[in-house]
């Protein structure tokens, strides 16, 4: 999985774009791909903006001036206008962004709790089993991010060091079978090495959790 680390990413997109999807008064996301996207989102999205612009109405004592990008955005992003783009940097956001991108994530690593399940039910079938033979979400989660296609949006900084992200994983399917086949090699080898872990010492709940990775 390649990390998106909004600390450091500064997302482009065509000003124009998003000049017409501002004044479409319809709800509309920025990907971090600098995509524009009309609500309802597409399940892979993820977002570094979401929401809709409604004009303020004037009356007699008001003189019309647009505002600007600045002011449309708010304090939380930073915008730099450069000819026909716009550059946005979004860190400042992120609690919004965790609400806003979490129905679609994977995983959700944005607590002091970390990992404790997965949104897709047979990824989560395995993390519920695996855990019999003390194997952690966050053993999982380094698998994932290792050996599958993804991305970790995330804000990572080093001094202090911070760290939160959410998981968008490209191909359940991959990470099923990498993760059902990771789970099988360790189980397989703690039953072999651990004497706590015999055939014969499994409780009815560890049985079952072998059983389920074909390690029986």
């Amino acid at each position: 999985m390649k990390k998106f680390n909004l600390f450091n990413e500064i997302i482009t997109l065509n000003k124009q774009e998003l000049l017409q999807a501002i004044n479409s008064s319809k709800e509309y996301g920025i990907t971090i791909k600098g995509e524009i996207e009309y609500a309802p989102f597409s399940e892979k999205a993820i977002l570094i903006y979401q929401g809709k612009h409604t004009s303020q109405a004037m009356n007699a004592l008001t003189t019309a001036q647009a505002p600007s990008l600045a002011d449309i955005f708010g304090t939380n992003y930073q915008i730099v206008e450069d000819e026909d783009r716009v550059l946005i940097k979004a860190f400042s956001n992120w609690q919004e962004l965790i609400k806003v991108n979490t129905p679609r994530a994977s995983y959700d690593d944005t607590t002091g709790d970390g990992v404790d399940k997965f949104a897709n039910s047979e990824l989560e079938d395995i993390g519920w089993q695996a855990t019999e033979f003390n194997i952690n979400y966050r053993t999982l989660v380094d698998v994932l991010e290792k050996e599958c296609q993804g991305t970790l949006l995330c804000i990572e900084q080093e001094e202090p060091y911070q760290f939160s992200g959410l998981g968008f994983l490209d191909d359940s399917t991959e990470a099923k079978e990498i993760l059902f086949r990771y789970c099988q090699q360790e189980i397989t080898k703690i039953m072999s090495e651990d004497p706590l872990y015999a055939k014969d010492k499994l409780s009815d709940d560890e049985q079952e959790a072998a059983e389920f990775f074909q390690c029986l």
